[in-house]
């Protein structure tokens, strides 16, 4: 169970959300639209803000990003990067 974000996903990421360091970056799960994932009939969506029951986190380029206490089932048996690829970001489950 482990959150990578890479250096240039990071940035991506704070290009396209306006996100500076301190902020916080939510993955949020949702059933029906969104990043597909490895659980069927799972997405992912992102939320800007932090929450207080932080479980899983990394940190990079002074942007916090993190799942909640509540969907922190979504990595029990995975492990998710993300990397930016070709002007977009792809996120990966092993």
């Amino acid at each position: 169970m482990k959150l990578e974000v890479s250096e240039d996903a990071a940035k991506w990421f704070a290009s396209e959300m306006d996100l500076k360091p301190g902020d916080f970056v939510r993955f949020v799960v949702k059933i029906y639209g969104g990043i597909p994932t490895a659980h069927p009939s799972y997405y992912l969506g992102i939320s800007i803000g932090k929450e207080r029951d932080i479980t899983i986190k990394t940190e990079v380029e002074g942007i916090t990003f993190y799942f909640t206490n509540e969907d922190s089932w979504f990595l029990e048996q995975y492990n998710l990067k993300i990397i930016e690829k070709n002007g977009e970001v792809e996120y990966i489950f092993t």
